[in-house]
This record gives structure tokens, C-alpha cells and sequence, in this order.
């Protein structure tokens, strides 16, 4: 087969661009990602083995091997592995095959050193050579195929495929044509020096140039016991398990014994991985057997709200040979779920119930709380340890986040519900009109931005004995928690009189029709002249709001009770002139005026603008 040229991916080409002009200033983790993703080709050859033994026939001991040429000023690095065809080489090199992707990079601002962490959280793997070297070359033959395969590349926008008789007999050999400027790559004191500090942990040997005896410890790092890992040695584990650049925020090790044997390490990352939200919300957990990698895909091995997390699970009971369909039925994969999601959960609250670690705690729940929120409403064995979990923004957290038990510590005499409000920004809810009063009760409210926490406030419907209500729903029953005996006062004295509110009420009701569900006296206003709020049993403001936005309501949903202040000055003058001959006429434009005004205040397109800028010009004029 003659050579082919092609173009790498749009996305390829812009991580490139960054990955060798600015991505790091330690260029050496560049042969980190290399023995890295070798190690990983050598694990899938050894799980295809257990069912086709041929395919390590005549080369039985996987390794690595780190080669270099002066003269020529190359690296190579080669493993026999699995290897790749020529359809391999040209997903897994010239494209990112990965859900996300795309969204990823539209995130790139174009500031490279802005969009240096964004690659970080991506992971590059295979690019980074590109740091250290002006051409790539890949020889590489697919484990059990007759035909081997070249892949090069100078990283500028193309590579080339074609078919190699120089390629190995089964796995892959990369050739690095280092730069003029990074030649300290091409002796071996480095390359050693680079390998222990990286890569000691790949349970593949790793050897250098003729040797026989690797320079890694080439033992699994998580059969070890915990007190002879360092923190340098589980941090580049995790690099490598987890193809991240961050730190681990979290590391659990652990072996169990008992029903099942297994071993876990397992990591929670210190920034979100780029694909958390990816609709698929798949884990990247390794299941092992007896040391033998098995999969990264099992299903049902870890919940999707702890997709999180990065590491490895290696079984003593579950069968070799396991295919992905036996796992889905396999009894023991249920309890290795229900092991990990104890001590992951366990972990966790001993980190949220410490006080001294209450800022670090925060940073793991900015990146990670929307996806444990998921916990709630899809795992009830676990829903309490999850609630524990929990940290919200209040009315009186002052930014700071705080806990359901902080919470209802500080509940106000005769509050009797968990009160929170749901919307996209902490800030502009804090003003929202529906809080008022609430606020001047000293009554805290949770402030919500998750677009999740509609769903599990749905199945979620109380925690320690106190139900969750919705501020923007109506009965809010301020009236049993007592204010200040001042406020009491003051709003006696501010309101109309009962018959002029009963007539505006009933003018509002009649003008109105069906806009509104009903116009209802406030309790929960104290500056604001109007609100909307949700009827008792109808569906929640803002969670309308979503569902319209998804196209899974359309124009339909639940019109709205008009709240109306008796206590601004507005609603009491309005609230005089209702009782006088000709009300219904002349105030007619003020009714639609304050609909309008309340939609505007929830952030809800007004249906017919026009009709409310002629209303306003009228009413200004007469009031002029």
C-alpha cells in the first residue's frame, strides 16, 4: 500500500499547537506519557491473551525498552504489546476519539497559558512528544495480523500512513527525532533518572538500551503495603491510571478480605476531568484480576455520581476469562460496588465532619458536589451518608459554604422546614423578592444553582426530620416564625385597609383572568411591591423554567399566583383607588404592569413587549 497523507483533527491540531510551544516548563513527563501508554498496550495484550494464547506466541515477556541512537539523535521507545493497525494508528494518533472533545476545545480561549490547566484536566498523552521532538515516527503491527504499519508526523497539521516491513513482529516502537535543544534526552543517566521518578510504579519492565535488568521496580503499585509507597510514587500513579496533570486531592488504599478479596487504589482528582458531564457519565476506573488489567469500562463497578474518581480495583474472586456481558450478571462485581462506594463515602464524610479541613473540603465540593448530588436521587441505600456531604451557599453564609446540620443548628423558633430557593446565579437569588421576607424574619434560605438540584429535591423530601420547602411555592406559613415585635408593628401600621385590599385583590383577579392562577396578600414580601410563586402541588419556577429551555414543555406549564405586598406604598395606593367608581378601567394598565413587573424580576420573557412599553409610557404619563 502506497503512502497516505492525512490532516489531523481541528481539535488535534490546536492541543498540538499548545502542547509543544507552552505546555509545561518540566518537559520530561513527556516520556512519563510514553511508557505510560506502553504499559497500558502491554495490559490489553495480556487480558486478549487469556482467550487466545497465540497472540504472545514466540515473545511471552512483555516489556519496554528505551533505545538511543547519537549519531541519528533519536529515542525509541518500544513495547510488544497489543500494537496498532493502520485504522489504530489513525483513531487513536490523528484523532480524539472522546465524548467532549469538541465542547473541550471551544473552551480554549486562545491565551496559552490560560489554556495550559484546561490541557492539563484533558490529558495528551501520545502529543506530548511533540514537546521534545520535530518528528515522530511509529512503527507498530497489531497483535495476531501479518501486516505492520508506519505513522509520522512533524506535529504541523498532517501525518502519514503507510505500510512497513520495518515494523516490529507485535507491538509498537516509537521514534522520537529529538530537538537540537533537548539532546540531554539522548543520555542514558537522564533517561534513568526520568524513569524512576515517573515511572517506577508500571508494573511492565522497563529497560534500557541492552540491559536485562529493568530500571523500574516493576511490581503493581497497589499490591503494596501503604507504608512502603511514598506520596511522590502514589502522585505518579495516579498520573498514570488517570492520564491527568493535577495533584490527587484524595488517595484511598485499601484491601479488603472476607466474602470477596480485593485491592483498591483509588484517587479523586483535585480538578474536574474535562468529560464530568459527558451525557454517557461513564467512570475510568481499572478492573483488574489476580494483576491482569480486564477492563476500564465495567459497568456497575463504580455509581456515575462517583465517575470522578481515577485508580484501579484489582479482584481475587471474579474469573479470568470474565467477559464484559458475564460481568453485568456477576454477583461479585456487586459487592466490589457496594465495597467501594463505603469506603469512598466514608472517606469523604471523615473529610467534611473535620473542621480544620473545612477550606480543603470546600475545593472538592466546588468541583465535584454536582456530581455526588446525583447520589441522591439514584443510590437510597447510601442517601444518608450523602446528605452529610452536602455544603450550600445560604442568605446568611456570606459566600461560605455550609452543612444540613449547620443548617438546622441555626433554624429560627417555629421554623419547622429546611427553606431554599433554586435559580442559575447565588447572587442575583439572594435579591430574589420571594426571600424578603424571610429575610427580615432572620430565617435562612439555601441558595441552589445546580441545574441537578431540582431532581433530587424531587425524590429527596426531608432530611432529619425536617421537609425541604421552596420559598417561590406558596404557604410559606411565615406566620408562626415570630419577628421582632417592631416589625410586628410596623406592618400593621403600613397595611391599607382590609376592604381596599380585598377590592384590589378582586379587580387583580378579574383583569388579569387566566394569567394568573391567583392574586393572593403576601407574607413574604417586604420591598417588593409583587412576586410569582408556585401553587402548592404545582410544578417549581425555576425547574419549569429548565424543562421549557429543554423543549420538554413547550408553551405548556403551570400559570403562576400573583403575590402582592399590602405594605409598598405602590399596592396601597392602588388599593385605595380600587374601591373608587370606574377602578376596572383605570386601572387596568397598572394590573398588567405589575404581572409584567413580577415576570421581569423572575427573568421571564415578557409575552407581548410592546403592549407593556405602551402600557408603561401611559402610565408614566398620567402619573406625570
Amino acid at each position: 500500500m502506497s503512502e497516505e497523507r492525512l490532516s489531523f483533527q481541528a481539535e488535534v491540531s490546536r492541543l498540538l499547537d499548545i502542547v509543544a510551544h507552552s505546555l509545561y516548563s518540566d518537559k520530561e513527563v513527556f516520556l512519563r506519557e510514553l511508557i505510560s501508554n506502553a504499559s497500558d498496550a502491554c495490559d490489553k495484550l495480556r487480558y486478549a491473551a487469556q482467550t487466545d494464547a497465540a497472540l504472545m506466541q514466540g515473545d511471552p515477556d512483555l516489556k519496554i525498552r528505551l533505545s538511543v541512537d547519537k549519531d541519528a539523535g533519536t529515542l525509541t521507545i518500544a513495547d510488544n504489546g497489543i500494537g496498532m493497525n493502520r485504522q489504530d494508528l489513525v483513531d487513536n494518533l490523528g484523532t480524539i476519539a472522546r465524548s467532549g472533545t469538541s465542547a473541550f476545545v471551544k473552551n480554549l480561549s486562545g491565551d496559552d497559558k490560560k489554556d495550559v490547566s484546561l490541557i492539563g484536566q484533558f490529558g495528551v498523552g501520545f502529543y506530548s512528544a511533540f514537546m521534545i521532538a520535530d518528528t515522530v515516527a511509529v512503527y507498530s503491527t497489531r497483535a495476531g495480523e501479518a501486516h505492520g504499519w508506519l505513522w509520522t508526523s512533524d506535529g504541523k497539521g498532517s501525518f502519514t500512513v503507510a505500510e512497513s516491513a520495518d515494523a516490529p513482529a507485535r507491538g509498537t516502537r516509537i521514534v522520537l527525532h529529538v530537538k537540537a535543544d533537548e539532546k540531554d534526552f539522548l543520555e542514558d543517566h537522564r533517561l534513568r533518572s526520568v524513569v524512576k521518578k515517573y515511572s517506577d510504579h508500571i508494573a511492565v519492565p522497563i529497560l534500557l538500551g541492552d540491559e536485562t535488568e529493568s530500571v523500574n521496580a516493576a511490581n503493581a503499585l497497589w499490591t503494596r503495603s501503604k507504608s512502603d509507597v511514598t506520596p511522590e510514587q502514589y502522585k505518579e500513579f495516579y498520573h498514570h491510571v488517570g492520564h491527568s496533570f493535577d495533584e490527587p486531592w484524595l488517595t484511598l488504599h485499601w484491601r479488603a478480605e472476607g466474602v470477596i478479596e480485593y485491592t483498591g487504589l483509588l484517587f479523586v482528582p483535585q480538578q474536574r476531568p474535562f468529560d464530568l458531564f459527558d451525557p454517557r457519565r461513564a467512570h475510568h476506573v481499572k478492573l483488574y484480576v489476580r494483576r491482569v488489567f480486564i477492563t476500564d469500562e465495567a459497568e456497575g463497578l463504580v455509581p456515575p455520581y462517583l465517575r470522578f474518581l481515577r485508580g484501579v480495583v484489582d479482584s481475587e474472586d471474579l474469573p479470568l476469562n470474565v467477559s464484559r456481558e458475564m460481568l453485568q450478571h456477576n454477583p461479585v462485581l456487586a459487592k466490589l460496588k457496594a465495597g467501594i462506594v463505603k469506603r469512598v463515602l466514608g472517606d469523604l464524610n471523615k473529610k467534611a465532619a473535620d473542621p480544620e479541613q473545612a477550606a480543603d473540603y470546600a475545593r472538592f465540593w466546588e468541583a465535584f458536589g454536582p456530581v455526588l448530588k446525583e447520589g441522591l436521587y439514584e443510590d437510597f441505600t447510601h442517601r444518608d451518608d450523602l446528605l452529610k456531604l452536602l455544603r450550600f451557599r445560604t442568605t446568611a453564609s456570606n459566600g461560605d459554604l455550609v452543612s444540613l446540620e449547620t443548617y438546622i443548628g441555626r433554624m429560627k423558633e417555629g421554623q419547622d422546614a429546611l427553606y431554599y430557593i433554586t435559580g442559575e446565579d447565588a447572587a442575583a437569588l439572594a435579591k430574589s423578592p420571594q426571600i424578603e421576607g424571610f429575610r427580615a424574619k432572620g430565617v435562612e434560605v439555601i441558595l441552589l444553582t445546580d441545574p441537578v438540584d431540582e431532581f433530587w429535591l424531587g425524590s429527596v423530601r426531608e432530611a432529619q426530620g425536617k421537609v425541604f420547602k421552596s420559598v417561590t411555592r406558596g404557604g410559606s406559613d411565615l406566620s408562626k416564625i415570630k419577628g421582632t415585635d417592631a416589625e410586628e408593628k410596623k406592618d400593621d401600621a403600613e397595611k391599607p385597609a382590609e376592604g381596599d385590599l380585598a377590592s384590589l385583590t378582586a379587580l387583580l383577579k378579574l383583569t388579569l383572568g387566566d394569567a394568573v392562577k391567583d392574586v393572593r396578600k403576601s407574607e413574604r414580601l417586604t420591598d417588593s411591591a409583587v412576586c410569582l410563586v408556585a401553587d402548592d402541588g404545582d410544578m417549581d419556577i425555576h425547574l419549569q423554567r429548565l424543562l421549557k429551555q429543554h423543549g420538554q414543555l413547550g408553551d405548556a406549564g403551570a400559570t403562576r399566583v400573583l403575590e402582592i405586598n399590602p405594605t409598598h406604598p405602590l399596592i396601597r395606593r392602588l388599593a385605595e383607588k380600587a374601591s373608587q367608581d370606574g377602578a376596572a378601567t383605570a386601572l387596568e394598565d397598572a394590573a398588567f404592569l405589575l404581572l409584567d413587573q413580577a415576570r421581569i424580576v423572575e427573568g421571564e420573557t415578557l409575552p407581548d413587549p410592546v403592549a407593556f412599553a405602551r402600557r408603561m409610557a401611559a402610565f408614566v404619563e398620567r402619573g406625570l
